[in-house]
């Protein structure tokens, strides 16, 4: 928003200089981009008026001019703009002016006629970028005066970066309300009385959809002149604010729109149809838009304004070219309407559209604004235009908004939250001051009522963020907030968590969304969840997996040197399926580098798969159910080294070495082990229980079992776990054995079986019983034979 400091006085009194008040409003919340000259250095202008006009006596095309400019004498001025006319009012630079760009003004001679100054374009002076003749200027203004004075060309030009709550401040009625809240100073809201109408012509209005455009208003104005000029004034204040002047009617629904933040428009009456029909788009029908330089194709999801044969506008978004207002129009349908932000949501974007009244609807226009604009936009055309109007029609009625809910202030939450207790009557006039309606309601409440242009006002600590930027941020009291204490992980987590920092390991949060060929690489055989709209590429899709973020993060620190790696991450994957999008919590580790720190003392070993699984028996030491490793393939680890996690018969995660393929891909030279674990499983808190101690020794017998090469040893302890022998402790496999001796295709597991007794020390007769008892059951398992 470009704010006008000469403008902005018809508001209020501003007293300060641009850069105080762009400081002011910076701290409330509207940030100060960039402080402008309204107009470029220059001097010695004056507002001149020309006497005579004569041919020049030796050139068609150049004109000898008698200036009057506040000398003793007038000025013999040359001068070779079309437009100039005795009695013309127009900027002359005097000799010893200096326009932009140090082009100094001298007395000279023109094909033998003496020229004592110039007549001046816009353009010239700098407020126009092109021009085809002088600038004309009002007749009224004082001949001889300084032409900065005389225009205001000394404004300064405010522009101010708006966040998308404030469409209120999108209006420098909505930006004088804040500098008086701000000053505290009065605002000088003039009346806009409404214009009589002498024209006994009506449009006809139908809304279709009531809940899109709560509330339409149009009337017919007649006998207009669009060929007369705009106002000095005004095509001034729309050129500070960033708008180009086009025509005076247009440039009237454009300057209405900055000064209430309301948008309008204007339908040449003759080329579009009296009736006016607020209604959806049909399917094939288009419409080409102002400038007939494209044209959209409308759909249902469109809001627009049609005639009764044609669609004549995209509602708060753009006219159409069929209606659009030229020079020769004299008869004009003009229109003010609310329309409601979700029903403008998006739409001037799906058609590649970005305009002014667009980005005032999609955040939400004052809807008591409507009859104000409609009644200050009729009095300027007829004033500018000449002509006479009909009534105004109006369909609807202000619609019911989050105003009219009562929101109550306590003045202790206001201490609460900012630190600082702020006074009764400060808090009232705040809120007074942003067209709050206020009730004292005892005991330190307030009851209050939102302005209707404040959408984003709906409950305390709105109000409570308004104290404290009207008060200013600058003024709140600056104290370290409390200790807070640090956030903990859920139930078990927490104590794998400590484990897993305590043995090495670091945390790491990844994005949950990463790029559809990574997800395809690690995860094939499922089709991830794409996103709407990805902010980047690489972001695509919803991870089915935290593996990605973690070998990522592996590469990114490998890539930096940093080779012995054991990280963790606990996190969401997203898993579509027939019933909706699963949401799983996992818990995934990865071990790359080194066993153990580099020491003189020990040599170094590399991380290997047993690592990894070590890792996992120690996550899963509190599971009721025996943890179990079973030999599968996946698509993200490497053959002959990754496993199926199982609690009992359930499976519940994944452990392995990445597939080289992923290694290569993502530029990683050293082994990397990875495990994947529900973390729902795995976090189950232990129910501590008593275990006494025997008084008696334990006793070890050393079993040789040769089994076939693919029978997993996890198997053979997970059966004699069946078993449930009361006698037995413990089994440890302590050697894998394969070559000479055995058999092709077979391998020799060395067992120790931990033997003990609660109530005396165990004879021969109780071991053999034991190993007679695992040999049997392993051989009739896994076809086991002992060792000889």
């Amino acid at each position: 928003m470009r704010i006008s400091m000469e403008w902005l006085q018809d508001w209020l009194q501003i007293d300060e200089t641009p850069r105080e008040l762009g400081h002011r409003l910076t701290m409330a919340g509207l940030e100060l981009d960039a402080i402008e000259a309204a107009a470029p250095v220059f001097h010695g202008v004056r507002v001149g008026r020309v006497i005579s006009v004569e041919p020049h006596p030796d050139a068609d095309r150049l004109r000898v001019c008698q200036v009057e400019a506040g000398e003793a004498e007038p000025l013999n001025i040359v001068c070779g703009a079309p437009n100039v006319y005795t009695g013309m009012v127009a900027p002359v630079a005097v000799v010893g002016a200096e326009l932009p760009g140090e082009f100094r003004i001298k007395r000279s001679k023109l094909r033998g006629v003496a020229s004592e100054g110039m007549l001046c374009s816009a353009r010239e002076i700098g407020l126009a970028e092109d021009a085809e003749g002088l600038l004309d200027l009002p007749a009224d203004l004082e001949v001889g005066s300084d032409l900065r004075t005389a225009l205001g060309l000394d404004d300064h030009v405010l522009e101010v970066d708006l966040t998308p709550n404030r469409a209120d401040c999108l209006g420098m009625r909505g930006i004088a309300r804040e500098c008086s809240a701000l000053l505290d100073r009065p605002l000088q809201v003039r009346p806009a009385p409404a214009v009589e109408a002498t024209l006994d012509r009506r449009v006809r209005v139908t809304v279709d959809d009531a809940q899109a455009c709560p509330i339409y208003s149009g009337r017919i104005l007649e006998g207009l002149d669009a060929r007369a000029p705009t106002p000095l004034w005004m095509s001034e204040r729309l050129r500070r604010a960033g708008v180009r002047p086009l025509s005076a009617i247009v440039d009237v629904t454009n300057y209405v729109m900055l000064e209430l933040g309301q948008p309008l428009h204007a339908f040449d009456a003759d080329r579009a149809d009296e009736v006016i029909r607020v209604r959806r788009g049909g399917e094939g029908e288009s419409l080409t838009l102002l400038g007939g330089e494209q044209t959209v194709e409308l759909s249902a999801r469109d809001l627009v304004i049609a005639g009764e044969t044609q669609p004549l506008a995209l509602a708060g978004i753009m006219g159409g070219a069929a209606s659009a207002v030229d020079d020769d129009t004299t008869r004009v349908v003009l229109e003010c309407a609310h329309f409601a932000p979700r029903a403008l949501a998006g739409r001037a974007r799906e058609h590649g559209l970005h305009t002014d009244a667009s980005h005032r609807f999609e955040r939400g226009v004052d809807p008591t604004l409507v009859p104000r604009a409609m009644e200050r936009a009729t009095e300027l055309l007829l004033a500018i235009c000449g002509g006479a109007c009909g009534p105004v029609e109006t369909v609807g009625d202000i619609p019911s908004t989050h105003d009219e809910r009562p929101i109550t202030l306590r003045a202790g939450r206001i201490e609460r939250l900012l630190g600082v207790a702020l006074d009764d009557g400060e808090v009232e006039r705040i809120l007074r001051a942003l067209d709050c309606v206020v009730e004292p309601g005892g005991d330190g409440t307030w009851r209050v009522l939102a302005p209707r242009a404040r959408f984003d006002l709906e409950r305390e600590e709105d109000l409570i963020e308004e104290l404290a930027r009207v008060h200013g941020y600058d003024r709140l009291p600056r104290t370290l907030p409390g200790a807070v204490p640090p956030v903990t992980p859920p139930g078990g987590l927490k104590a794998l968590w400590e484990g897993l920092t305590r043995r090495g390991f670091h945390e790491v949060i990844s994005f949950s969304f990463i790029d559809r060929e990574v997800s395809q690489r690690f995860y094939p055989e499922v089709e991830p969840l794409a996103l709407a709209n990805p902010i980047a590429s690489d972001m695509s899709v919803m991870r089915p997996g935290l593996w990605p973020g973690l070998v990522s993060t592996a590469a990114w620190n490998t890539a930096r040197q940093q080779y012995d790696l054991r990280l963790f991450e606990h996190g969401l994957r997203f898993v579509p399926g027939a019933s909706g999008l699963s949401q799983e919590p996992r818990l995934a580790g990865l071990l790359s580098g080194r066993a153990m720190p580099e020491h003189w003392e020990t040599a170094s070993r590399e991380l290997d798969f047993f690592d990894a699984k070590g890792e996992v028996e120690t996550l899963c030491g509190n599971l009721a159910e025996p943890l179990r490793f079973r030999a599968e393939k996946h698509p993200a680890l490497h053959d002959g080294q990754s496993a199926r996690v199982l609690a009992g018969e359930q499976p519940i995660g994944w452990v392995g070495k990445l597939h080289p393929s992923l290694a290569e891909r993502f530029d990683l030279g050293a082994p990397v082990f990875l495990f994947d674990l529900d973390a729902r499983t795995v976090s189950t808190d232990p129910v501590a229980q008593f275990r006494p101690l025997s008084a008696y020794p334990s006793i070890r017998r050393d079993l040789a079992l040769v089994v076939q090469e693919n029978v997993p040893a996890g198997d053979l302890l997970a059966a004699i776990g069946e078993l449930e022998l009361e006698l037995l402790r413990d089994v440890r496999l302590f050697d894998v054995y394969q070559g000479k001796g055995l058999n092709p295709g077979e391998k020799s597991l060395a067992l120790g079986l931990i033997l003990q007794a609660f109530d005396r020390t165990l004879d021969d007769s109780d071991v053999t019983a034991v190993t007679d008892a695992v040999v049997a059951h392993l051989e009739s398992r896994f076809n086991a034979t002992l060792r000889h």
